[in-house]
């Protein structure tokens, strides 16, 4: 199914000549663009996440983190 979105003419040949250096199509290319928003909207999000993590959480994060560290070298020693 398509659709007809109304776009000034400037920035439709700017999305085409975009599409052209790909070698894709326009809504290929749209869709890249959608996906990338996604992106940077979801990277955004756990930015925010990150920032309110409590600082118990971060060392409880990072002496687990250290532990499973110790355990993987352990078993690469043994394998040894």
């Amino acid at each position: 199914m398509t659709t007809t979105i109304k776009v000034s003419d400037e920035l439709r040949d700017r999305l085409k000549a975009q599409a052209a250096l790909d070698g894709v199509t326009l809504g290929a290319h749209l869709a890249r663009l959608a996906d990338a928003e996604d992106r940077r909207l979801r990277l955004r999000e756990l930015k925010i996440a990150v920032s309110r993590t409590s600082l118990a959480d971060i060392q409880s994060h990072a002496a687990e983190s250290a532990e499973w560290e110790r355990a993987e070298l352990a078993d690469a020693d043994a394998d040894s």
